[in-house]
Order: structure tokens, then sequence, then C-alpha cells
């Protein structure tokens, strides 16, 4: 395959951006962990339950998004909602590494590639097939990227101390979700995917450019499994929702020891 003829796999090592976070982006003395969430609703229950505040900003055309630093379990780390699609995700984790964050653990919910995974239930992606574009600008091309193991096993050894029911496996990143096809949905699946989702592979590859830490949690969502696509009504479960944010806030005090903020 002559690899000229597809700009995406184009990868250019050089760091010389002509766009770069410190441009944009004010520094802010942010607590080194950071926990991304999806979720709105349960961002804002949290902040009833624990002291919090506004460090800084994140700038999109839209709107910018308040970064919080909450005091949690005696302890401080970075909170901030999430954005759906590898190129935000990108562009959210290198401001975010700008302000100062290093470690970063998510959380959110995903599509599921086996039926026998109910609504609700604990997914750890143990590696990305690098079905989208983002991160084909931040590491050299490959099918799959393999995160870190390290943070793998330790989010596997807090959610066996919760009894929190899991699965490990490998995840489908794909940018366009109205082309999850069924002849690409078992491709996957022959491949050893039990998710699918948006940002782990583009995350993935951005903390490895820039040195950083991460991980992800997941819940399992709707289900791509069946003959037929099942909603499952995931986005109204609001306790499941809430529950993951707190146990992933917990899990990233845990995994990652305390530095020098």
């Amino acid at each position: 395959m002559d690899q000229a003829s597809y700009p995406i796999l184009e990868f250019d090592e050089r760091r010389d951006a002509i766009v770069r976070p410190e441009l944009i982006i004010k520094p802010v003395h942010a607590p080194q962990r950071c926990v991304l969430c999806f979720f709105a609703e349960a961002i804002e229950r949290l902040l009833t339950q624990y002291p919090y505040w506004e460090i800084g900003r994140l700038p999109t055309e839209g709107r910018s998004w308040p970064l919080y630093s909450v005091e949690y379990e005696g302890e401080t780390l970075c909170l901030v909602q999430a954005q759906v699609g590898g190129p935000c995700a990108a562009a959210q984790m290198e401001e975010l590494y700008a302000m100062g964050c290093r470690r970063f653990l998510a959380c959110g919910s995903c599509g599921v590639l086996r039926e026998d995974l109910p609504a609700g239930h604990i997914i750890l992606p143990a590696a990305a097939i690098r079905d989208e574009g983002t991160s084909y600008h931040y590491l050299p091309p490959s099918r799959e990227l393999v995160l870190d193991q390290k943070i793998v096993s330790a989010m596997e050894a807090v959610l066996a101390e919760w009894k929190i029911p899991y699965v490990t496996g490998k995840t489908w990143t794909t940018d366009a979700v109205y082309r999850e096809t069924r002849a690409r949905a078992k491709r996957r699946i022959a491949e050893g995917c039990v998710s699918v989702e948006m940002e782990c592979a583009t995350w993935a590859a951005v903390a490895r450019y820039l040195g950083a830490e991460f991980g992800q949690i997941l819940y399992a969502g709707d289900s791509l499994g069946g003959e037929q696509w099942d909603m499952r009504n995931f986005t109204r479960l609001t306790d499941v929702r809430e529950q993951i944010l707190q146990l992933t806030m917990s899990a990233c005090l845990q995994i990652f020891p305390v530095k020098t903020d």
C-alpha cells in the first residue's frame, strides 16, 4: 500500500505545531490528577457534596468548560466534563496538560458488542482499535493501541476491592457513530472487542505523545450485540452514572500516588 496516497497515514513526528495549547491556554496551578467525566448531571450532583473551586476554563466555539479542583476524600484532583469525539478529546487533553494535569482517568458509557453484558456493567479497556482519525496525528499508524497495563491492573484491583463485577477487554474506537455497520461490528467482535466508543484510542495516543498517564472506566450502554440495536435507555441510569463518577474519583486517588502538584 502506498502510504503517500492516504493523508491519514502521513505521520509527522515533529513537535513544532503551528498552533499549540500554550498559545491559547492561560497557565493555572492545576492538580496533576484529573478525572474526565461525560456525565453532566453526575458532575453537578457531586459538586453539591464536596468543596470545589473553579480554577480555569477550556474554550470551545460554543462555550467554555469549567475546570474544577475538588477536595475529595481529603485530597484534591481536577474534574472536567469530557468532550465527545476524538478531535475534541485530544484538544481537551492537550489543554489540560498545558494547565498542569499529568495523570488522567476517564469515565463514560459505551456500546457493547456482547449480548451477555447488561446495561450498567463495568468495562475496562485494555486495548483500543484505532478506527478513528485523531490518534494517527500523535502516534505512527497501527491497527490497535495497548493501554498502560499497570493502570489497567490497578483499576482491576480497585474494582475487586469494591466488589464490583467488571470485564476487561478490547474496545473499538470510531469516529462515525452512524456507520457502525453489521459487517464492521462482526469484524471487531472477531478481533476481540467487547465495546465501542469514540475517544479511548485518541486519549491513549495523546497521553503517550505527551508523556502523561491515562486509563478509562466505561459502563455498558446500548447493545449492538444482537440482530437489532437496543438502546436500553442507558442514559437514564442516573444512579449508575453517579456511582461510576464516585468510583473513578476514588480510583484516581488510589491508582496515582501523590506527587508534587
